[in-house]
């Protein structure tokens, strides 16, 4: 095919042009760099083109395939889609690496024109959401994902461009949608870190950002909940970008070309460090399973993988005909054959799903009542609603823990909710009564659970009896230090199910006086989306 890459020289517009060279294709560099163009050109043997694309679009007339290599396309103006339209105009293919959401999905409003020209228009044939999706796709088969989490994690001594930093920059601190426990909810650019098993052993962080998966996935899916992150290597460029995601949320300050090029400056900088290996990791949880697709690049042969999707999809005899986002556009299959010349290894891997309570209670958790196992069988993040009682010690000791530990005021009725929150180590449970909010963490630990507030860890004697799920706290510490048993609250915990609703009574004497400290019952049902 005829494929003319518009940035064709860039990070990973000359890694495209490099591989569609070297299977055969008649590839044109093209940009606005005219000495750039016709420098990588003379490496690869091919041909070149000085290109603006807002006003060179005549080049395009004798082309097969253009592919947009150059972004930001977050920046692309008020006419986004002035580029594809020309492309299908001229009955050429259009596609690109496209990673912004809003981008990314807009482009299926050329569908109809790009079927009527018989040309396709595809837009995020790169990393996301095109090898996304194909791993996605071939985990879980014909099943329903419960959970879809993707992260990519380059290495620090992969180039990078300057329209994939503005990409990044511009999301810090932002707010964005995602989609959690089937509700869409707030999240912030550049947040929320964790960490991320790569192939050998190797652990890489991960922060959230917005990119096409997080907008598309959910329904092309039918997943409950959908994340992605990306990372950094280096710590001091991660923490960094957070605290700059920080300023960005307080401050507004903008990302202008010399916040833009100070950033660049550190990272080149920066550039000797780390190491050039990184990689992808695509997990679901469907059918009771966490299942994994995990990529590791070496060599520095990462930035290859943007292009590995562009690259499977001409492999192709004939494309497809219409636009929209890139959607399974190629199958994991085609992928893998594509990366086969690279310096990069997969493996796919699985383990049983098994939330928390189920874990630690073992058979005994299938005797409780089917409202109690449905609050504790929490895959990702659950929501749940109900009313309480709430009655509150009135002795100046009890008044003065209370207040510390932010428990809500005595009242006959009071509106309450419950959203919990699967962590790598356990769960968060945020509690809100009334306008009263407070948080605990709670983790599987040896011969039982542990529920930490704060500096302050309890140890839980979680059994199952009756019918019934009890709590008592069995022993404490503050930080490390343990506490002697007169300094521990007394927790008379229970939960249990009457007429199919779950049901809860909570009891807690303070410490010392075992005085009443604070009791709340009531019941929960799965909040509605």
């Amino acid at each position: 095919m005829k494929v003319l890459v518009l940035g064709g020289y860039g990070v990973f517009g000359e890694r495209l042009a490099r591989l569609l060279v070297r299977d055969g294709h008649a590839v044109t560099v093209a940009g606005r760099d005219g000495g750039n163009a016709r420098a990588l050109a003379e490496r690869l043997g091919c041909a070149w083109v000085t290109m603006d694309r807002r006003r060179d679009l005549h080049l395009l007339a004798g082309q097969d395939v253009v592919v947009d290599a150059a972004g930001p396309f977050h920046a692309y103006g008020d006419d986004p889609y002035h580029l594809p339209r020309a492309a299908i105009s001229e009955g050429v293919h259009y596609l690109d690496l496209a990673d912004n959401a809003v981008f990314c999905t807009g482009i299926a409003s050329l569908d109809a024109a790009a079927k009527a020209a018989g040309c396709c228009a595809i837009s995020g044939l790169s990393s996301v959401p095109a090898l996304s999706s194909a791993a996605v796709r071939a985990l879980v088969g014909t099943d329903q994902p419960q959970v879809i989490d993707i992260a990519i994690l380059p290495g620090n001594r992969s180039p990078r461009g300057l329209s994939v930093m503005a990409s990044i920059l511009s999301q810090a601190g932002r707010p964005f949608r995602v989609w959690q426990g089937g509700r869409w909810t707030e999240a912030r650019g550049w947040s929320a870190p964790r960490n991320y098993a790569l192939p050998e052993g190797l652990v890489r962080q991960g922060w959230r950002i917005e990119v096409p998966d997080v907008s598309l996935f959910p329904a092309h899916f039918g997943a409950q909940s959908v994340e992605f992150r990306a990372g950094l290597e280096l710590a001091v460029m991660r923490y960094g970008l957070w605290a700059f995601a920080g300023l960005r949320r307080w401050t507004g300050v903008p990302v202008n070309p010399l916040v833009l090029h100070a950033f660049k400056r550190a990272a080149d900088l920066l550039a000797p460090f780390g190491t050039g290996r990184g990689g992808m990791s695509v997990m679901v949880i469907v059918a009771g399973e966490r299942r994994w697709w995990r990529l590791l690049a070496e060599d520095g042969d990462g930035p290859f993988i943007p292009a590995i999707a562009t690259r499977a999809l001409l492999r192709r005899e004939a494309l497809p005909l219409g636009a929209g986002p890139a959607l399974e556009a190629i199958t994991l299959t085609e992928a893998e054959v594509a990366l086969s010349d690279l310096a990069v290894r997969t493996e796919r891997t699985s383990e049983a799903a098994v939330p928390l309570f189920p874990s630690v209670l073992g058979p005994a958790f299938e005797a409780l009542p089917l409202a109690v196992r449905a609050t504790h069988q929490t895959i990702d993040v659950s929501y749940w609603r109900g009313e309480a009682s709430v009655q509150r010690g009135t002795g100046w000791w009890s008044r003065l823990l209370g207040r510390i530990f932010g428990f809500p005021a005595a009242a006959d009725s009071v509106p309450v909710e419950v959203n919990k929150s699967v962590t790598p180590r356990g769960e968060i449970w945020q509690r809100r009564f009334g306008t009263r909010r407070f948080r605990s963490r709670l983790a599987a630990a040896s011969g039982g659970m542990t529920e930490r507030f704060g500096p302050l860890t309890f140890r839980l004697d979680l059994r199952a009896e009756d019918g019934t799920l009890y709590f008592p706290v069995v022993s404490g510490r503050l930080g490390p230090l343990p506490l002697p048993r007169w300094l521990l609250p007394v927790s008379i915990a229970r939960e249990y199910a009457v007429d199919g609703i779950f049901c809860f009574d909570v009891r807690i004497l303070a410490p010392v006086s075992r005085e009443l400290l604070v009791q709340y019952r009531g019941s929960l049902v799965a909040a509605g989306r």
